[in-house]
């Protein structure tokens, strides 16, 4: 199972706080460094510094780290144009040495579109389904040739599709629940499929909707990695946990039935029942980004029980 860490910098972050968090996460041997691609706080946290944009962060990181994998869970599909959006990846993955992953959804937070003067049109998985389509496209084109695209929201003539990442591909992550469209485009374009916050009874629901799906596409599925977000609030006992849990917010025992919570051990348990339902990747929602100790508790008592 590979433990990666993802933070939600839109609830109060600096570049500085995102860089110690990513530089623990490289030091103390988890996997990956994601975060969310928002630009408006949620909830009653002050936000402050105020946002930081996903794909600077990430460019700043990839040149800061130096074997973690960096990436965005989600990135906006509302956010950036299409062909924009494959020159950014395409720089920060030559900027990492071939490290970064791409997770693209049609995104949801209407206020923060409202505050930023970002249109959000009401029906939006027309726009993810093509800016899927031109991105890989503009990537998979061959030095020399061109690409072009005729599609609802989008045009593209002639591009020469540059520039390059180092990756081919560069792995892409489709997330969200929808019970067809979204295992579709997982099946046709992703090399992993997320869920982020489920119930923990719609897991094995979920990744068989997206299986089914991938056997209907001719797709093996077991080509696909399953995964799942769910906030992380570990205590190496009862008063340490419960004081983790009252800085982020959250009753004990309500993130205990939504998160992976509690104890080592409960966390250890949490961990190894998702991967028996074919999870193998776990995202951990790290709230408190000045808590470096709770990076240190798991990679030290939870990661050594579910590697491998």
């Amino acid at each position: 199972m590979q433990l990666r860490i993802f933070t939600e910098p839109q609830q109060g972050a600096s570049y500085d706080d995102l860089l110690a968090v990513a530089q623990a996460t490289e030091r103390l041997g988890f996997d990956a460094f994601f975060r969310s691609d928002h630009f408006l706080k949620m909830g009653s946290v002050s936000g402050l510094p105020g946002p930081t944009d996903a794909w600077t962060t990430l460019a700043g990181l990839a040149r800061e780290t130096s074997r973690i994998r960096l990436g965005t869970l989600v990135t906006s599909a509302t956010f950036r144009h299409p062909g924009v959006l494959a020159i950014q990846v395409a720089q920060v993955d030559q900027m990492s040495g071939g490290r970064v992953e791409l997770g693209l959804g049609a995104g949801w937070y209407a206020k923060e579109h409202a505050a930023y003067g970002i249109p959000f049109p009401e029906k939006r998985f027309g726009l993810l389904e093509e800016q899927f389509a031109v991105v890989t496209g503009l990537w998979n084109t061959p030095d020399g040739s061109t690409f072009s695209f005729d599609g609802a929201h989008y045009t593209v003539s002639e591009s020469p599709g540059l520039p390059k990442p180092v990756q081919q591909p560069i792995p892409l992550i489709v997330g969200g629940n929808g019970p067809r469209r979204t295992p579709a485009l997982a099946a046709k374009y992703a090399a992993e499929y997320n869920s982020s916050f489920p119930a923990k009874s719609d897991i094995a629901e979920r990744f068989g909707v997206v299986r089914k799906a991938c056997e209907d596409a001719g797709r093996d599925p077991d080509s696909l990695v399953y995964s799942v977000a769910l906030v992380a609030c570990v205590g190496a006992d009862e008063a340490e946990f419960a004081r983790r849990a009252a800085a982020i917010g959250r009753d004990p025992s309500e993130v205990r039935q939504h998160g992976l919570a509690g104890t080592p051990q409960e966390v250890v348990d949490g961990i190894n029942a998702i991967r028996e339902l074919g999870g193998g990747r776990i995202y951990l929602q790290i709230l408190d980004l000045s808590d470096l100790d709770h990076l240190e508790l798991i990679a030290a008592e939870v990661a050594p029980h579910v590697a491998g």
